[in-house]
């Protein structure tokens, strides 16, 4: 068993980088928005998080990036309780993540680099490699040569681009991805799959929350679905997923008997 340490969080290469053990997430209490919901999240893979509108899905990504505190269960990173973290803790453990917001949360007056290097000036990075950083990702999302320009003149897809440059230019250990493909063309959608793919191929975990089943159907990667906050399926990697699981939690247990 091989563990390291990113950012602050101590990752178990075989143990989930996040767990969720059976949280709840009220707004009104008669209609939950996460409901007893149990989910591991591992070191580098993709997530895709499936459901329709109202099914739950931002609300999750909220919890995972500690904008929201579940109203039951518990939140682990690394194997640590996070649902009780002071607001300083929080700060901090969230550089180590990447959001991609469903509405884009750029600053309009800001041009398109300054928003890139909003996580590496938060940082303490330098404005030399603030922008070579910035324009190094613009050129991956198809937006080289826009660095200049007020990120409000821009259109809904290229705001979208600049939202999901900024959300990797950190290099994070955690990308949450809110409908990240929603104003993009099928050639775009697929252009920003394959690149948060690469992301996750390169060592970063990432959970992307979508109700585009015909997106999904043509990814080979894991997916569960939600519906009215509550798990309803999931993948046949799901499943074998956590029969690996299971059976590395044995072997492990009959080592510890025999030592």
């Amino acid at each position: 068993m091989t563990s390291s340490r990113t950012r602050g969080i101590e990752v178990d290469s075989r143990l989930p980088i996040v767990r969720l053990l059976r949280v709840s997430r009220f707004y009104r209490p008669d209609r939950p928005a996460l409901f007893d919901l149990s989910l591991d999240v591992h070191p580098g893979e993709v997530l895709y998080v499936a459901g329709a509108s109202g099914a739950g899905k931002s609300t999750l990504l909220r919890l995972l990036h500690l904008t929201e505190t579940p109203d039951t269960g518990t939140i682990l990173f690394g194997g640590h309780d996070v649902t009780s973290l002071k607001r300083s803790a929080v700060a901090f453990m969230r550089r180590s993540m990447g959001m991609i917001f469903q509405d884009f949360r750029l600053v309009d007056d800001l041009s398109v680099t300054a928003n890139v290097g909003l996580p590496l000036e938060i940082a303490g990075l330098g404005g030399r490699e603030i922008t070579r950083r910035s324009e190094a990702m613009l050129e991956r999302v198809g937006l080289s040569g826009r660095g200049d320009e007020l990120a409000g003149g821009l259109s809904g897809g290229e705001q979208q681009r600049v939202a999901i440059a900024r959300a990797l230019v950190g290099r994070p250990s955690l990308v949450l991805a809110d409908e990240p493909t929603g104003n993009l063309d099928a050639y775009s959608a697929d252009l920003v799959l394959d690149l948060l793919e690469s992301v996750a191929s390169a060592g970063s975990t990432v959970v992307l929350a979508t109700h585009d089943r015909l997106l999904m159907s043509a990814r080979p990667q894991r997916t569960v679905a939600l519906d009215r906050g509550r798990l309803v399926g999931a993948s046949p990697t799901e499943s074998r997923r956590r029969r690996r699981h299971r059976e590395a939690t044995a072997d492990d247990r009959r080592i510890e008997n025999t030592g």
